[in-house]
């Protein structure tokens, strides 16, 4: 039995697979198309390339359901939060890094790995024979797809996701824009200070909203049908929503007071979020966008501090592609028609870097223990980890399944515990207790050996 296993795909979960793989003693091969086939988001050919945030959101492990995950992933030395930690960058509560240092200290770390090769090609074809991990992620080649649908029977589920502006910080109208953190979360001055905020009076915001629903938008082409995912919705499309539907979003004003004027709370604040270590780039937090560029730089440069911004990056809209987990793969992230292939990160429908990392994490040991004759026990679905794969492959109903993040909702309730907001907080660590617990036992009961 061939002891090498084949990933398709170098994102954030192909990534991850490969170094948990590759530390047990499996010789790996990732293939990866760029940047041979590139792709409307990439940049570069780097393996765990970021392209649409720099965020890996918060980073609280006693209070939120990601931090938690943040904490797992740790627990298990994830390759990804070691180099997103590595390359943090000051972002309040909220784990934010350097997106390309980020991206090219994954790339030396796989590369410098005895066991792990990294073969420049696409892969068109579901392959018949050997040991596989597809992690193409939301942009999977036309080609891949289509043989997917094809061995699946089903047509390929999609829906669309949009990316958030980039603006040089040198364009920011500082007189008017200000510095902090909503309610001046962070430990040191740098983490208070990394986001830039600029506030709208109601007159501005109005204005603002109606420019946008005016807006020229990309426009979906015939035939094509699908959703938005909710966490990702472009802006436009939350402001046909309701006219106030952003100011009670990324627009809020609460926890900000503005420091040229402290005695006027502002209407509306457009926050952005630093993008690099240098502090030269920040991204406009929430505002992913299908506004042609043209009526993107028109509408951005209505907003109060950004009128002669000058954008790195303008927003853009993409198909976003992932498989009917619960109906296509068993508890071990299988395909039930070819048990030879696992699937993982956000094709299988979880939704953000660190869920699809964390699938990564997940399919990777669960091929080094299948290689090793045994199955790698079932994850406790009181763990983030758990609670994701089992949402995935059978918690979630098939007919109406779409992208989820990791959140408590997944988790079983704790018993004893009455629901409620005044109890939330206590209820949250009560999660985040039981889930180390359970992690920390999981992991140290495994064994991983490949031999």
């Amino acid at each position: 039995m061939s002891k090498t296993l084949n990933i398709i795909g170098g994102g954030m979960a192909g990534s991850e697979a490969a170094w948990q793989a590759a530390n047990a003693g499996l010789n790996v091969i990732i293939h990866e198309m760029r940047p041979k086939v590139g792709t409307f988001a990439h940049r570069t050919g780097n393996l765990g390339e970021m392209v649409c945030s720099n965020s890996f959101r918060s980073d609280d492990h006693e209070q939120n359901a990601v931090g938690l995950l943040h904490w797992e992933m740790r627990q298990a030395n994830g390759l990804i939060m070691e180099m997103a930690t590595k390359h943090r960058l000051p972002a309040g509560g909220a784990l934010a890094v350097d997106r390309d240092p980020f991206a090219q200290s994954v790339t030396a770390a796989l590369n410098a790995h005895p066991k792990i090769t990294v073969s420049y090609e696409e892969i068109t074809t579901l392959p018949d024979d050997g040991h596989w991990i597809v992690a193409t992620g939301p942009l999977t080649s036309g080609a891949l797809a289509e043989a997917v649908a094809q061995e699946t029977g089903t047509e390929q589920l999609a829906f669309f996701d949009a990316i958030a502006p980039i603006v040089y910080f040198d364009s920011v109208n500082m007189d008017v824009a200000w510095m902090q953190s909503r309610y001046d979360k962070g430990e040191t001055e740098a983490e208070r200070t990394a986001y830039l905020n600029c506030p709208m009076t109601k007159d501005q915001y109005e204005a603002f909203i109606d420019a946008l629903l005016a807006a020229e938008k990309t426009e979906f082409k015939e035939g094509e049908t699908a959703g938005y995912f909710d966490g990702c919705l472009p802006i436009e499309v939350m402001a046909e929503r309701g006219r106030e539907t952003l100011r009670f979003g990324p627009m809020k004003p609460i926890g900000l007071t503005n420091a040229h004027d402290p005695a006027n709370k502002a209407y509306a604040v457009v926050q952005l979020r630093r993008d690099n270590a240098l502090g030269t780039l920040y991204n406009i937090v929430g505002f992913q966008t299908k506004m042609k560029y043209g009526a993107q730089k028109a509408v951005f440069n209505m907003v109060p501090g950004l009128e002669n911004a000058e954008f790195a990056r303008l927003g853009g809209i993409h198909r976003n592609t992932f498989i009917n987990s619960p109906t296509l793969l068993d508890d071990q992230m299988r395909l039930r028609s070819k048990p030879h292939i696992r699937f993982a990160g956000q094709i299988t429908g979880v939704e953000g870097y660190v869920e699809s990392a964390a699938m990564g994490l997940l399919a990777g040991r669960m091929a080094v223990a299948e290689l090793a004759g045994h199955d790698l026990p079932a994850v406790p679905n009181t763990t983030a980890m758990g609670a994701l794969v089992t949402h995935i492959t059978g918690g979630a109903d098939a007919k109406t399944f779409q992208p989820m993040n990791v959140n408590f909702g997944l988790f079983p309730p704790l018993e004893g515990m009455k629901g409620g907001r005044k109890g939330r907080k206590e209820r949250y660590k009560g999660y985040t207790d039981r889930a180390k617990a359970d992690w920390s036992a999981w992991l140290g009961n495994m064994a991983l050996d490949p031999a």
